[in-house]
């Protein structure tokens, strides 16, 4: 689980830094996560290391880069 949370979190830094903010909708697609959970891990992994800004709202967020 820990090794898949890292993949994630640089296919999610990878996917902003080549297309700057995106939804999380287009996040998942855009870095071809299987489900909810598997692209949170990489979210959660970049906001714990504060190199996410986070804006919209709980039901559409919207990721960038710090």
């Amino acid at each position: 689980m820990f090794d898949k949370a890292g993949e994630m979190a640089g296919a999610v830094w990878s996917a902003l830094s080549e297309n700057g903010a995106l939804s999380a909708k287009d996040l998942k697609k855009t870095v071809k996560a299987k489900n909810d959970k598997e692209l949170f891990l990489g979210i959660g992994w970049l906001l714990r290391e504060d190199k996410l800004n986070v804006a919209g709202d709980e039901k559409e967020p919207v990721f960038s880069l710090k």
